[in-house]
């Protein structure tokens, strides 16, 4: 059972916020260099910050609206806390995010609406207890909730149990952390603008040069660091994946999201 089935409105408002997204991720590399967007390279990271937050926040709203019920509020009140208390645990040192392995889980078991939701509301939280607020933030709440959501679009069927299911979310979760930490360089990548650096982005460059720019910038600046989020996520899916699945699972069972809560009267 999932505790949010995916509508056909929540739908089109995800399809549009991921489509926005991506726009806000790669625009560099879509503004031609004349254009306004990228005469304002500095600014264009806050402004499609503050429009991601708008467009989350209406997803989210969509998605609740499709069956969000109480039981379903409190497992992704104890799943998002649990995912914000991990994160701090690896600060300053490269690739320890325990999260990762979390809400990779969390998405395969629960869906892709109810993973999309948690990544959002996990990240969301995680930078208030932090205090990583800033115009990352939006971005960083978008990739997580990609990230939850395509472990429950996983074409995996739904007989396959045990081992080889453990083993194709460790595939998933090395590509999608890697995938992680690429949009997030994409999203820091223009406020490197000002700087005199080989790596950093030319607003008056072609595409080929502020590609080859960017692919330098993130294997200086993040290889390392995405390869340890990587190599955590396979390893902790590996180790701990079918007892966490399990309890997922038995979680999930004993919730019955479908059926509605009712509340007796009194005793006569």
């Amino acid at each position: 059972m999932r505790p949010i089935p995916l509508t056909p409105r929540s739908t089109a408002a995800l399809t549009l916020v991921t489509a926005t997204g991506i726009a806000a991720f790669t625009w560099p590399f879509l503004a031609p260099p004349a254009s306004q967007v990228a005469a304002h390279s500095q600014d264009a990271p806050w402004l499609f910050a503050g429009l991601l937050v708008l467009l989350v926040a209406v997803v989210a709203a969509a998605i609740s609206e499709s069956g969000l019920g109480p039981k379903a509020v409190a497992m992704l009140g104890v799943l998002a806390a649990t995912g914000a208390a991990l994160r701090p645990i690896g600060a300053g040192t490269a690739g320890i995010e325990p999260m990762f392995f979390l809400m990779l889980l969390s998405g395969r078991v629960l869906g892709p609406g109810f993973g999309f939701v948690l990544g959002n509301v996990t990240m969301f939280a995680s930078a208030l207890l932090t205090g990583g607020v800033g115009p990352w933030m939006p971005f960083q709440m978008l990739a997580m909730g990609w990230f939850t959501m395509g472990a429950g679009l996983l074409p995996i069927p739904g007989r396959l149990r045990g081992r080889s299911e453990v083993v194709v979310l460790a595939c998933y979760g090395f590509v999608a952390a890697f995938g992680y930490g690429t949009a997030m360089n994409l999203a820091g990548w223009p406020f490197m603008g000002a700087l005199a650096s080989s790596v950093a982005f030319d607003p008056q460059g072609t595409v080929p040069a502020n590609l080859a720019r960017f692919v330098a910038y993130c294997l200086a600046t993040s290889l390392g660091w995405d390869l340890g989020r990587a190599v955590v996520t396979v390893v902790l899916t590996l180790t701990l994946g079918p007892t966490l699945l399990r309890a997922l699972r038995r979680a999930t069972r004993r919730a019955a999201f479908e059926t509605p809560v009712t509340f007796d009267g009194p005793p006569v």
